[in-house]
């Protein structure tokens, strides 16, 4: 199958199968006598196996990763369960930093008269260095 059909059976765009090609994280595709890429079965699976992935918020090293523990049947899960461990840390972390930053806003906003005043506490809060701020988290 051309790349067009490749990225409607798998819902990764043609240019993001590209991508995955250019970085590895999918074999390069052999090649019809008329130039255009030819994909099979094997290669939607990966790509469904790589949006999955990245649906979930792993970055493409860690897919790489996933990808390598995937094709190899006797890998230990232990591997497995690890990478989702450690990403799961680090998706709860990225949280707790963007609700602070929610807060942050929040606040700012709330003191922000927002009408014809020049004065503003949100653009006056995005100019002061970042050791003399008084925020609440």
């Amino acid at each position: 199958m051309n790349i067009s059909e490749a990225a409607d059976r798998s819902g990764v765009s043609a240019k993001m199968i590209r991508y995955y090609e250019s970085v590895a994280l999918l074999k390069p595709a052999a090649r019809r006598d008329n130039g255009y890429r030819d994909y099979g079965d094997a290669d939607v699976s990966v790509l469904q196996f790589i949006r999955r992935t990245r649906d979930l918020g792993f970055s493409l090293e860690e897919v790489g990763a996933l990808l390598t523990l995937w094709r190899d049947r006797k890998r230990p899960s232990r591997e497995v369960k690890r990478l989702a461990e450690a990403h799961i840390t680090d998706l709860e972390r990225r949280m707790k930093e963007t609700r602070a930053v929610l807060r942050t806003l929040r606040d700012l906003a709330q003191h922000c008269h927002g009408d014809e005043r020049s004065e503003c506490p949100i653009l006056d809060d995005l100019a002061t260095p970042p050791a003399t701020r008084r925020r609440k988290h």
